[in-house]
């Protein structure tokens, strides 16, 4: 905290006033950035289904992370403290929009998978497996982007278009 306010040319206890210390400052910095990478992705996606749609979060959410790196760090890990924790709220707007995305697709929503349970009370449905599939395709592309860990001489463009057909595939697989 000291020298965030040494950066801002303020005294330490003037910070105090607004935040109420690292870990509240962090909860902040994160629901920032998950409400403005879910405002660039809802509105990516509107008026777009299926693979247009899917292609237009994707390339929203790359984007955000690749220009605010350091913002989307500051998501991963951290817990809200309840559901109407402002944390909470931004991080189901997000969810929303990749949501949004799934809904041009033929998951069910209500299916159980049997092979883990035998009750739909117990069992998560597809579609929140797809969910976490894309999110973790989006996540993992563009985390390893912004940390120059693509060195080979491949076209990163290209990749990630083969990132989206192959999400798009699977989705429609399912």
């Amino acid at each position: 905290m000291g020298l965030l306010a040494e950066q801002l040319g303020v005294r330490t206890p003037s910070l105090y006033k607004h935040v109420d210390g690292q870990e509240d400052l962090n909860r902040r910095i994160a629901t920032l950035a998950l409400n403005e990478a879910a405002d660039a992705v809802g509105g990516a996606v509107q008026g777009h289904a299926g693979r247009d749609a899917l292609a237009a979060a994707a390339h929203a959410f790359r984007a955000f992370v690749l220009a605010h790196p350091g913002r989307y760090a500051a998501t991963i890990g951290i817990e809200p403290t309840g559901p109407h924790d402002p944390l909470a709220t931004a991080s189901r707007r997000l969810l929303d929009s990749f949501t949004a995305v799934l809904r041009g697709y033929e998951i069910a929503e209500t299916a159980a998978t049997t092979e883990i349970t035998e009750t739909a009370e117990t069992a998560e449905p597809h579609v929140d497996h797809a969910l976490r599939t894309l999110r973790s395709l989006c996540h993992g592309f563009a985390t390893l982007q912004s940390a120059d860990a693509f060195q080979w001489s491949a076209d990163i463009d290209e990749s990630f278009e083969w990132l989206i057909t192959f999400a798009d595939y699977g989705l429609r697989a399912m």
